[in-house]
């Protein structure tokens, strides 16, 4: 039988596939029945002849004729009405063959419930059906592609495959859902691609995978096929443990971490390390401080390092700088086997403007608002997602439950959640759009936040949502059911700018400032808090922590170890951001490692050691956390003595277990103060910021004191105390007499 019969093809319809303006190039492409015959076409540029290889059992060659000089070919199987299974056998100008099968010989891939599910938001597991997912399909291994761009003219998977040639594998369009797809077999784990988009104005865009689950960073932009099934975890132990975890009334100690900053090797061009090495220096450090989580700043893939990961262009790739994904699986699995959590920043408020990420990625404004009053963050330069768009919520929910699915993280801090919350924010009258009802509040954001929060705790039971919001906004850390927001923990960001005030303050001054260190205890209970120091305190000229505290580099020191232990003391769970352990005295400089040379000089040494006792007694004193969120946890023993300002208070077990706090924030020696306690005992002395093995003049009491039977400040035992010099001393009572 001939395969050279006349079935001709729309000039048009050539044209169109040519120049890459074809709507539907699977009407053109692959197997299609013209009359008697069948007819296969494939376009490949780079071929000097084509060759179709029937698959079905047949031996049958049949030789492709050339239709255009570019590369069009056809192949006509006379009398044949049925598409059969076959290769395309590639003849290169140098020479070579390959022979592959055709992605135009598949159907559409993507099911109908799948489509509908994500139209309505709801699809928990996303990330399965879209980028870039290794499959095996027909019996052929290769890469299943899949994007939304609904208002896209054209898309086009381009990769070093195909050369970069956006004519070769346009995607079809599954219609009504803006879902382009497209299998290519032969396509394997390592390939880097992009879509390319033709908009309806003709332009081309060039765009990053936002599925993909690896990417480049720097100038070169592309996506990387990977296989993320490959990877073995060994935290079993620890996952079967997590959803048994009341974290309310556990110890929560976190360690923010840069990890682009906080060691680099220097013998080696300053180079980052990666995620291997952190797991045999970060890890062991943690551990070595007592701390129960590290908190990563967002590491998902991001172009500029000034953003410090909060313009985040990848949402589904873990940053390439320090390695592959599996090496950061196994910098989590380190830490879970060692009994540390991994908490991770996500920002789910706004993304950058980069010309290869989601900004306009269609042509139009589809993951954004298109009004600027809606759309856009003055402050930053960035944009702010469409809450409203189903599918743009599906992305992001899809996304969290990704980290928590793939990378075993164990709790997911919300950036910049007042800025979502607020269509006000940072916006002068005029520069917004109120919400349906006139307000100010983003209903829509609101929408997206339960609804993430509903699906973290309803998926991966034992893991924590954590928000950065600075607000009055009630229930952000009450449940969904209740009318909260869902969260399970809130930065407790007015105790962080109440108590840097007042410790900026020399202390001469502090006593007119009393309230600035009570106040918080008015609304502790309001939320499930976490007392942060984080990152944000340390840069843009507010100082280091170290530099905040007033008075010589003794009395600086001081004030800092004072400042520690009262905020171990106050109810809350705790993070500090890394160098403030050891006093760094520069700022934070994301450009350059911490000053670990410090920690050779006595007091630097000092503080971290105290940081480090602080994290132990924390652990070890169900006092200091198992009742953070009640009343009953906290109990004033005096605040009225502001003239000496001094402030004690206790805290409380569930099983009345007793902690007292005494706080000299004075410079002067207080001798022979006498402090109410609730009961006769011993009351050994378990934290004095003043020893001398933490850099402080060593005043203290001696191990403990027995408490007398005299009343004072309203109870029954009392005992005379020494309180060093800008310090805190805690008591622990041991035994009833």
């Amino acid at each position: 039988m001939s395969s050279f019969a006349i079935h001709p093809l729309d000039p048009d319809e050539i044209a169109a596939l040519l120049h890459g303006a074809h709507s539907d190039p699977f009407r053109v492409l692959g197997p299609h029945r013209a009359g008697d015959d069948l007819v296969i076409r494939v376009f490949r540029p780079d071929a000097k002849e084509i060759e179709i290889v029937a698959a079905d059992g047949r031996t049958q060659v049949f030789p492709a004729e050339r239709l255009h000089i570019e590369g069009l070919y056809q192949a006509t199987i006379m009398n044949e009405t049925r598409a059969f299974s076959y290769f395309v056998k590639v003849i290169a100008f140098d020479g070579s063959e390959q022979t592959l099968r055709d992605p135009y010989s598949y159907g559409a891939i993507m099911g109908e419930i799948d489509l509908h599910l994500f139209a309505e938001g709801n699809d928990k597991r996303l990330y399965e059906k879209f980028g870039a997912q290794l499959r095996e399909i027909g019996g052929e291994n290769g890469v299943y592609f899949a994007v939304w761009a609904p208002n896209a003219a054209r898309v086009s998977v381009v990769g070093d495959f195909n050369g970069w040639d956006g004519r070769v594998h346009p995607m079809r369009k599954l219609l009504g859902s803006g879902v382009s797809e497209i299998f290519i077999p032969g396509v394997a784990e390592g390939a880097h691609y992009k879509f390319e988009i033709k908009t309806e104005s003709g332009a081309l865009l060039l765009k990053s995978d936002p599925f993909g689950f690896f990417s480049q960073h720097g100038v070169q932009t592309s996506s990387m096929v990977y296989d993320l099934e490959r990877y073995q975890w060994s935290d079993d132990a620890w996952m079967a443990e997590r959803p048994k975890k009341q974290w309310h009334r556990s110890p929560i100690s976190i360690y923010e971490v840069h990890l682009g900053s906080w060691r680099r090797v220097a013998e080696e061009g300053d180079r980052f390390l990666s995620y291997l090495e952190f797991a045999e220096t970060l890890l062991p450090y943690v551990i070595e401080m007592g701390f129960t989580h590290i908190e990563l700043m967002p590491i998902a893939e991001h172009p500029f390092e000034g953003s410090w990961g909060y313009q985040v262009t990848n949402y589904y790739a873990p940053t390439s700088r320090f390695g592959t994904p599996d090496e950061l699986r196994h910098f989590i699995d380190a830490c879970h086997r060692a009994g540390v959590g991994v908490i991770m920043d996500w920002v789910p408020a706004h993304f950058p403007k980069d010309a290869h990420g989601l900004a306009e990625f269609d042509g139009t404004d589809l993951y954004e608002h298109a009004d600027p009053r809606q759309g856009e963050h003055q402050d930053w330069g960035t944009l702010i997602f469409n809450f409203g768009r189903n599918e743009v919520r599906n992305f992001l929910t899809a996304n969290a439950l990704f980290w928590l699915d793939q990378y075993h993280i164990d709790g997911l801090r919300v950036d910049a959640v007042a800025s979502m919350l607020y269509l006000d924010y940072s916006r002068q009258p005029g520069q917004w759009i109120p919400n349906a009802f006139g307000g100010r509040e983003n209903l829509d954001a609101v929408h997206f936040l339960k609804q993430t929060n509903e699906l973290c705790y309803e998926c991966f039971p034992g893991v924590i949502t954590i928000a950065e919001e600075s607000t009055a906004w009630p229930g952000v850390s009450r449940p969904t059911y209740l009318g909260g927001l869902g969260f399970g923990f809130k930065w407790n960001m007015g105790w962080m700018h109440d108590f840097l005030h007042y410790m900026a303050l020399d202390p001469i001054y502090r006593r007119f400032h009393q309230n600035s260190v009570t106040f918080s205890i008015m609304y502790a209970f309001q939320e499930h808090f976490i007392l942060v120091l984080s990152h944000d305190e340390v840069v843009h000229g507010k100082r280091s922590l170290i530099n905040k505290m007033p008075g010589d580099e003794w009395q600086k020191f001081a004030n800092l170890r004072m400042f520690y232990a009262w905020m171990f003391g106050h109810p809350g769970k705790k993070l500090l951001f890394m160098g403030g352990e050891f006093g760094q005295v520069r700022e934070w400089n994301h450009d350059r490692e911490l000053d670990w040379s410090l920690t050779n000089l006595p007091r630097h040494d000092g503080l971290r050691r105290l940081v480090q006792h602080l994290n132990y007694v924390y652990r070890n004193e169900p006092a200091l956390w198992d009742r953070d969120d009640t009343h009953e946890s906290f109990e004033w023993i005096d605040f009225h003595d502001a003239d000496q300002c001094v402030v004690a208070f206790l805290r409380r077990s569930r099983e009345d277990e007793i902690v007292a706090f005494v706080v000299n924030a004075t410079p002067v020696v207080r001798y022979n103060y006498r402090l109410g306690l609730p009961g006769g005992g011993f009351y050994r002395e378990i934290i004095n910021t003043d020893a001398e093995t933490y850099g402080g003049s060593n005043i203290g009491n001696l191990g403990g004191l027995e408490a007398e039977a005299v009343e004072w400040q309203g109870r029954t035992h009392s005992i005379v105390v020494n309180l060093p010099p800008l310090a805190v001393i805690a008591f622990k009572r041991e035994a009833e007499i």
